[in-house]
């Protein structure tokens, strides 16, 4: 197979750890912290998890090891969408599996939490872990997105690892993924089976962290992934001074790629999905709050700028909910077939217009007719509006575009408006990790294996101190369900680990808050180029602007 020359010089990459995991399993020792309680609803976590509940946080440190010899058989899974950095994950769990005991082995389950459940595997040697070292993707063993939550699941699993004497499991994933963890580590507690469960945190959208969790991999690579694209076409705008580009960014709900990526590149606009939803702002606030500031760049001879778009915001706009909310009603059971019966569209707007209300029906009224259409063609499997698929991008630039038209006329507006659209996201889920994403994941795995060594069940593999270079990183663990409460999924309580949106009192925002009327009407882009990987390390081993700014 044909590799590039960044491939070949990436395999010899030797990833960074923290000073404690650097010296050999033989001098690391534990020191246990304080027992634990959930975020919240106490009570309820704890019963549900009386096995696992409470358990201490520890930290490793440099002393004698104090674990039981015993032969170790881990089995590794990749669940979920794919984060930079997860083949690492599997390298320094593999390292530290070996380095223990070359007789201890690493079961590689195929594509995702279904490998586990069919018996689907392979199991790891050097030459193929090393064909994937500091390399992008999760193609490795795949990924998938099979939830384990029953317990003919947990029953299938507990006899897969049966069969191949597996002692440990390690589950790479974001906060369902983890949540399925810790479920299942209750399982096997309960029931005996001697099996330890171990996660590790990761998503690009940057929604899983906490005062534990100060960053899930993946995050900084793709957010410097999408930022190299967004500086390019802000340097692009700039130069042609003609386009306005509206950037679509990844990031399911919660804004941080969209807040990290602005904090990088400084653009004319950047949405918060969760102040859009605190200020209950609507799509006519919203489109105007972007025409404000082609407007006041044109009266300056700029028609061009970059306006950035989280993939949720539109389910944070109040009226908007309330208005998928009434569609989906509107389509329920056998009312559906009677829509899809009328012939043209002319026929299914005047049924729409019938059966809303008229506050949405307001809302509808103003959306494009790209937008209206797509609102009742695409539905998931119950029926519901695919709120993830509306290209948001291009809805808000066509309400800008609307509003303008309505100022020349008015005579305050005089420019040119001209929107290009782009969404940015599966081009930054498998980039090749950055340094930092590279040391990071390398050290959560390896710090897996030492949470595994030590007897841990339940608990999330942790990696802290991040802001400061590798060596003075601080390894431990944290019991997942410390990280749970309890919310409301599918017409039942459910125990998950708690999302972490953006917080509008947190440095990073407020950072971005001082600055963005600025950044409205000047031209004051940054480029920040590729990733790096060689050379100072002020320059290939940066954080992101987030993680600099929580932890200064």
């Amino acid at each position: 197979m044909e590799i590039s020359s960044l491939q070949k010089a990436r395999y010899d990459y030797a990833p960074k750890l923290p000073e404690m995991l650097r010296n050999g399993i033989a001098d690391i020792c534990v020191e246990e912290g304080k027992e634990t309680q959930s975020v919240a609803d106490c009570d309820k976590i704890k019963a549900l998890f009386p096995n696992t509940y409470g358990k201490k946080e520890i930290v490793f440190k440099k002393g004698n090891n104090t674990s039981a010899a015993k032969k170790q058989v881990v089995g590794v899974i990749l669940s979920g969408g794919q984060a930079p950095g997860g083949h690492n994950v599997i390298c320094g769990l593999y390292d530290a599996l070996k380095s223990t005991n070359p007789e201890n082995v690493l079961f590689g389950f195929k594509n995702g939490p279904s490998g586990l459940l069919e018996d689907d595997y392979l199991i790891f040697d050097d030459a193929y872990i090393d064909a994937y070292r500091n390399t992008g993707g999760f193609d490795i063993i795949g990924s998938g997105r099979t939830k384990l939550e029953t317990k003919e699941q947990f029953a299938v699993a507990a006899e897969v690892c049966k069969k191949h004497g597996i002692t440990a499991i390690v589950i790479i994933g974001g906060d369902d993924s983890n949540t399925n963890a810790a479920v299942l580590a209750e399982y096997f507690a309960e029931n005996k089976t001697g099996v330890q469960v171990i996660g590790c945190p990761k998503t690009i959208d940057g929604d899983l962290k906490n005062e534990d969790i100060e960053c899930s991999f993946g995050f900084d690579t793709a957010t410097k992934t999408y930022s190299e694209l967004i500086g390019n076409i802000g340097r692009d705008a700039n130069s042609a001074k003609k386009y306005w580009h509206f950037v679509k960014v990844m990031g399911r709900s919660a804004s941080h790629v969209a807040l990290e990526c602005a904090l990088e590149t400084q653009p004319n606009i950047c949405l918060i999905s969760e102040e859009v939803a605190a200020k209950k702002m609507s799509l006519s606030q919203i489109a105007d709050y972007i025409a404000d500031s082609v407007e006041k760049r044109a009266a300056r001879g700029m028609n061009f700028g970059v306006a950035l778009i989280p993939e949720g915001v539109v389910e944070f706009v109040p009226e908007f909910s309330v208005l998928i909310h009434e569609i989906n009603e509107l389509l329920a059971g056998s009312k559906a077939d009677a829509f899809n019966a009328l012939a043209t569209w002319k026929e299914k707007y005047a049924f729409i217009e019938n059966g809303l209300t008229k506050e949405s029906m307001a809302v509808f009224a103003i959306l494009p007719e790209g937008i209206q259409q797509q609102l009742f063609l695409e539905r998931d499997p119950h029926g519901n509006v695919q709120v993830s698929l509306i290209e948001s991008e291009k809805l808000f630039s066509a309400l800008v575009k609307d509003k303008l038209a309505a100022r020349k006329k008015a005579g305050t507006y005089t420019g040119k408006f001209n929107p290009i659209h782009h969404f940015f996201g599966y081009e930054g889920r498998c980039a090749f990790p950055s340094n930092f994403d590279s040391d990071y994941c390398y050290s959560l795995g390896y710090n897996a294996f030492m949470l595994i060594q030590y007897g841990y069940n339940g608990y999330l593999s942790k990696i802290s101190n991040l802001s400061k270079p590798a060596n003075e990183w601080i390894a431990g663990g944290m019991p997942i369900t410390k990280m749970m409460n309890i919310e409301r999924r599918h017409g039942e309580d459910k125990p998950v680990i708690k999302k972490a949106l953006v917080e509008l009192d947190s440095k990073p925002f407020t950072y971005f808050e001082a600055r963005r009327d600025t950044w409205a009407v000047e031209t004051c882009y940054v480029y920040p180029g590729a990733i790096q990987y060689y050379g100072p390390a002020e320059v290939c081993d940066i954080t992101t602007k987030t993680l600099a700014l929580e932890q200064a």
